[in-house]
């Protein structure tokens, strides 16, 4: 499998950002996407809706479904796969691309923000997998990608942020388990996360970045889409970096997907 086409893919968090990326670069191919995101209604703020993407999507030559869908919602998650296999006639791929950040100290994170990342980072990542697994155990080339980085105790990437941290690597431990367990049924779960920080609306999070440092959401869809249209057991149950994903398919210019190339990358978080 080197394209999407005809392949049914349900992202989370697609309205903008690196979910929106991943779903016009399969859209390209000719892929059906399922734009599952809570950002129904425009918000001067923050660029990008379930309806706008779902018609980039049909414009780059795929065919998009705009769900309104909060991941945290055990009910709403069943309801925009089942609609994803009705309107679509199944699904192939999950990409948990949802994720909530709060890079601040233990006394100063309030619960609600914990419990807001916890809901949607490890629990919103397993509910869509449950709900999406049923699917694709009938696919001919199922898989399951998600947004996290490669699992670490390091403590300097817990003591600066804990709750987030235990978030988003609850996110690389539901990946490791799902590999573990439905691997053996041919369902490919990997996760994918990219070496410097990508410029989307999460770095107004991440206290003096610069996006001028910064890499664009391409180069995430990109990686993703060479994971995505891999066969057999190239990958399977393993930690990717976007750019050795890249280097691997043979992409030698990684120039382009620099905001600007003559500055030097802000490295992301969790990685050495």
């Amino acid at each position: 499998m080197s394209t999407l086409a005809g392949k049914t893919l349900f992202i989370t968090g697609a309205s903008r950002g690196i979910g929106r990326a991943i779903a016009l670069r399969a859209a390209r191919d000719g892929a059906n996407v399922a734009i599952a995101a809570k950002s129904a209604v425009a918000n001067p703020k923050l660029a990008g809706t379930i309806h706008s993407v779902a018609a980039e999507v049909h414009a780059a030559g795929g065919r998009g479904l705009a769900l309104k869908c909060d991941i945290r919602e055990e009910d709403q998650v069943h309801a925009a796969v089942a609609a994803t296999v009705e309107h679509f006639g199944g699904l192939d791929i999950l990409v948990n691309n949802a994720s909530a950040i709060w890079l601040r100290g233990t006394l100063d994170t309030p619960m609600k923000r914990f419990d807001l990342m916890h809901g949607v980072n490890a629990r919103g990542s397993f509910l869509c997998a449950q709900a999406c697994l049923p699917h694709l155990l009938e696919a001919a080339e199922p898989h399951i990608l998600t947004l996290a980085p490669p699992p670490s105790l390091d403590p300097r990437w817990w003591g600066p942020h804990t709750g987030y941290t235990l978030a988003k690597m609850g996110m690389s431990f539901v990946t490791l388990g799902l590999a573990a367990e439905f691997g053996p049924r041919g369902v490919a779960v990997n996760a994918l996360w990219p070496r410097s920080i990508i410029a989307t609306d999460a770095i107004n999070m991440i206290p003096g970045v610069d996006p001028a440092r910064c890499r664009t959401p391409e180069i995430v869809a990109d990686a993703a889409h060479a994971v995505l249209t891999s066969t057999g057991a190239r990958y399977a149950g393993r930690f990717l970096i976007d750019d050795e994903v890249l280097h691997a398919a043979g992409e030698t210019d990684l120039d382009r997907y620099a905001v600007d190339p003559s500055r030097p990358l802000l490295p992301d978080l969790f990685l050495d």
